[in-house]
């Protein structure tokens, strides 16, 4: 079942974006709190909004999402996080949280959609190529922490 993330979530979230961070060899860059995630999704000004796949009663994977602005082509979404859970993957539980963040994009009358990838991650980039997506190599990330 696939539906709209609640606050009550928001602990199962985290343990997701955990196992992705192990996955992606940075375990200790997750410093998110519980309080932060809960009140930036669902306090008073909200910026994310999720959709989770739900097997038996248990949040097996999420898309996390929030709009972004590009002065070339206007408003897009903007995928943070699709994660389900490593015994989970394979079963097309992906494929759905990501056609419902396609189907969102469109309700909202958005130009397009973007996210990031390793480029180690073949699995990923395999999965997203199926969609014909368009993969960048020209822009380098850039951050400021504080």
């Amino acid at each position: 079942m696939i539906r709209k993330a609640q606050k009550e979530d928001c602990s199962r979230i985290l343990e997701l974006i955990h196992e992705l961070a192990l996955y992606e060899r940075a375990p200790e860059e997750v410093t998110v709190s519980l309080e932060e995630m809960e009140d930036a999704g669902f306090g008073a000004n909200p910026v994310w909004e999720a959709f989770v796949a739900e097997i038996d009663g248990v949040i097996q994977g999420i898309a996390l999402y929030y709009t972004r602005y590009s002065t070339w082509k206007g408003r897009r979404l903007y995928l943070e996080d699709l994660i389900v859970t490593q015994e989970m993957r394979g079963r097309g539980i992906g494929k759905l949280l990501f056609d419902k963040v396609i189907e969102e994009m469109q309700n909202k009358g958005y130009s397009g959609m973007v996210w990031q990838v390793l480029e180690w991650n073949e699995p990923a980039i395999n999965f997203y190529k199926k969609y014909r997506a368009t993969f960048d190599s020209e822009w380098v990330n850039v951050s400021i922490n504080n």
